[in-house]
């Protein structure tokens, strides 16, 4: 059964919703599923913006060839090909075997690699301010490299300000129906899968993103619809998710607040970091997130540092070194390019107490534009009454650095 939704006028969302897959990239844990979008143009020209997962391409096909009714299939546009949006590629091909593929010289080389027949079809390459006439629509293209992958591309409608973002402006979730962003509470039920997904498929490549929001800046008054491959579609309030946007590959905080991730054994460590979470609140600061690293999937905890301004990290000393899963999460805020936070540590041991140094250690010499406060909570083996003024004295460094 076909599924489709009217984006505007002559443009429909042809993708479909996912809530079989539990891993995106099989890494990232997805529990309210993902969509795969693609929009399909009719215009003098038909035009099929991208595809979808090889999971998804039997409700691809049907929406395609319902709205098309009968008409031929023109073009095939594709702005990113990785698999779960080009995986589908060659299928269309053999469906609709005159279609024409409009994409970059990248992405053609890309499609090769993955063992797509493309040859033997007609390759329209194209290139950033190329235009393109499919009747009444005229399009132009915006090169976005590393916008995650180095071919991808978004296309610009110029006739009904349509952004084709690609992976850019997405979320995860799937759908359900609600097509549009103004058809959910976004800040209530969809601004963390957002912000998760940004940050842990695209975070590394923050400059890059503020190059495509630096070239899209000059038409910004003409974008009526935003376009993604995943999430929602927008058509109201444009500036708000622009602005995340902004924030988050600018690594700039959004809330001043304080993530605590602890690292504990036998629950003494998360003991102290429930006691600094009480003191602060205590204090008037109650923006405080606790989570327990070994509990919590690392692209949550990558999503939460993005979000807030300081970061405690409180880990038992294990083998001599950090706790192994408090030292995947550096890890990983290493690889994604975190910046532009505050730390505070908390470090434990029953003899060899080792964590704090190694941490701030690996926070000076391998993250970026980082500050660690001086005052460090020092336990052995568990938290005492006589370190109850160093546990003071954190909690009044952490609110003092905000302040500045």
């Amino acid at each position: 059964m076909y599924c489709v939704r009217s984006v505007t006028d002559d443009l429909y969302w042809v993708g479909a919703n996912d809530h079989r897959l539990h891993l995106f990239e099989n890494i990232h844990p997805i529990p309210r599923g993902v969509s795969y979008n693609a929009y399909l143009l009719l215009d003098q020209k038909t035009v099929l913006f991208d595809t979808v997962d090889w999971s998804a391409c039997r409700q691809l096909l049907e929406n395609v060839g319902h709205l098309l009714a009968g008409r031929p299939l023109d073009y095939l546009l594709i702005n990113h090909m990785e698999p779960d949006h080009g995986a589908s590629i060659e299928e269309i091909l053999l469906r609709w075997p005159e279609v024409k593929v409009i994409s970059t010289e990248k992405a053609f080389m890309l499609m090769r690699q993955f063992g797509f027949h493309i040859d033997g079809h007609e390759l329209i390459t194209v290139q950033e301010g190329d235009t393109f006439s499919f009747g009444t629509h005229k399009v132009t293209f915006v090169a976005a490299p590393m916008v995650h992958w180095p071919e991808a591309m978004v296309t610009f409608d110029l006739t009904n300000g349509v952004l084709f973002a690609a992976d850019a402006f997405g979320s995860f979730g799937a759908l359900d129906g609600k097509l549009f962003a103004d058809e959910v509470n976004f800040d209530r039920d969809w601004i963390d899968d957002a912000r998760r997904y940004l940050t842990n498929i695209v975070g590394k490549y923050g400059p890059h993103v503020q190059l495509l929001l630096k070239k899209a800046s000059g038409i910004l008054d003409q974008i009526k619809f935003i376009c993604p491959l995943h999430g929602p579609v927008w058509r109201e309030n444009l500036g708000y998710f622009i602005d995340k946007y902004d924030k988050w590959s600018r690594y700039e905080p959004e809330e001043q607040g304080v993530l605590i991730a602890y690292a504990s054994m036998y629950g003494n460590t998360e003991a102290a970091a429930q006691a600094l979470a009480s003191k602060l609140c205590e204090k008037g600061m109650t923006n405080v997130w606790v989570y327990d690293v070994s509990n919590t999937h690392v692209s949550q905890l990558i999503s939460e540092s993005f979000r807030l301004s300081h970061i405690v990290l409180a880990s038992v000393t294990y083998n001599l070194g950090i706790y192994p899963v408090m030292h995947n999460y550096l890890q990983d805020m290493k690889a994604l390019n975190l910046q532009n936070r505050t730390f505070a540590l908390i470090e434990n041991g029953s003899w060899a107490i080792k964590s704090g140094d190694l941490m701030q250690k690996f926070i000076e010499n391998e993250l970026k534009n980082m500050t660690v406060l001086g005052d460090r909570l020092t336990m052995a083996s568990s938290l005492h009454d006589d370190k109850v003024s160093d546990l003071e004295a954190l909690a009044d460094a952490i609110l003092e650095s905000m302040k500045q």
